[in-house]
């Protein structure tokens, strides 16, 4: 499974209706599950971004699907940066000339 570091914030919209924030984490959860992914963690934060999001899926298309789809609620904005875990990073090191 590929490894997805989500950082969002929140739109207008999605402040106006904060105290929905956790039924919205709720389905965001299901819906990558639906593209075979999962939310692994999930951490409210203050600063540049409101939440930032670790995340599973198959591929990045899935990945895509699932955040145009959390998307299309209005509630939020995201930047999504794929991680490669240490070990491929290490390996693809090692190749270099």
């Amino acid at each position: 499974m590929a490894v997805f570091i989500v950082l969002g914030s929140f739109t207008q919209e999605g402040v106006t209706n904060i105290k929905d924030s956790p039924n919205r984490l709720e389905a965001a959860k299901t819906v990558a599950e639906s593209v075979g992914g999962a939310i692994k963690d999930f951490y409210y934060t203050m600063g540049r971004y409101d939440f930032v999001a670790i995340t599973e899926a198959p591929n990045y298309e899935a990945m895509m699907r699932a955040l145009f789809t959390v998307g299309a609620t209005g509630a939020v904005r995201t930047e999504t940066l794929q991680a490669i875990p240490i070990e491929k990073a290490v390996d693809i090191l090692k190749e270099l000339p």
